[in-house]
């Protein structure tokens, strides 16, 4: 067993068709993250199972999810409690897209359906210089930073692609769990009459199976063994 255990915060289900074929999100976040020293619990937050307390791993990583972080849903205020302890207690929280959008509506940022439309499928995205490419799947996003927010990933589509919070949190808008199959999947089971036709069209054709999830996992894997460390040697000082 690895020494860095990560709660999986699940706020959503895949589509059943998907589910069965793919597994469900926290499955592809294990795939994601598989071979980089973690282990993992999964609660799923959006039925109202909470851990018992932000201490209960060594840190959180918070999935998608089709809610809108802005919704009147049972398990929005708990979780946005939940975040703002894990901050205040300096447990590492990562979010990915809907995990992305409320930790910053948590932390005082403001979401909201973008008037844009939809990203959907292959993106490329400004990391400080360096192009990542990941799939993406949304049309919400995060429109104002939390001040404590630094933006480290953009694209003229969304602004703030990716946020840092110091080493507390680390959160990105796109999907590094969605591979091309899932993506078409949901184009099928979720896209249909929603999407506009020429945008799923485009998407299909970016659809290379090449991207930056495998460098992005890395990333995040890093973010969360480094901040449990950070927490055990605090607490050893603090003993």
């Amino acid at each position: 067993m690895n020494d860095t255990v990560i709660g999986i915060l699940q706020t959503g289900q895949a589509p059943a068709p998907l589910k069965d074929r793919m597994g469900d999100y926290p499955d592809m976040f294990m795939r994601l993250l598989a071979g980089r020293g973690l282990d993992f619990r999964t609660y799923h937050v959006e039925a109202m199972d909470f851990p018992a307390s932000v201490h209960d791993c060594d840190g959180w990583l918070i999935t998608g999810s089709r809610h809108g972080a802005y919704e009147d849903h049972p398990f929005i205020r708990p979780l946005e409690d939940f975040i703002r302890k894990a901050y205040a207690e300096r447990v590492p929280l990562v979010g990915i897209c809907f995990g992305h959008q409320i930790i910053a509506q948590a932390l005082g940022g403001k979401v909201e359906k973008f008037r844009g439309g939809w990203a959907v499928g292959p993106q490329d995205y400004d990391f400080g210089g360096e192009t990542v490419r990941l799939n993406a799947w949304h049309q919400d996003q995060v429109v104002e930073k939390p001040a404590e927010a630094e933006t480290i990933g953009s694209n003229d589509f969304c602004t703030h692609a990716a946020l840092l919070y110091g080493d507390r949190a680390l959160t990105v808008q796109a999907h590094p769990e969605y591979d091309d199959r899932f993506i078409e999947g949901l184009m099928e089971t979720r896209g249909k009459g929603v999407i506009p036709d020429p945008l799923m069209a485009a998407a299909r054709e970016r659809l290379t199976g090449r991207n930056s999830a495998a460098a992005v996992a890395d990333r995040i894997a890093d973010f969360l063994k480094q901040g449990a460390k950070r927490r055990r040697t605090q607490q050893r000082q603090g003993a």
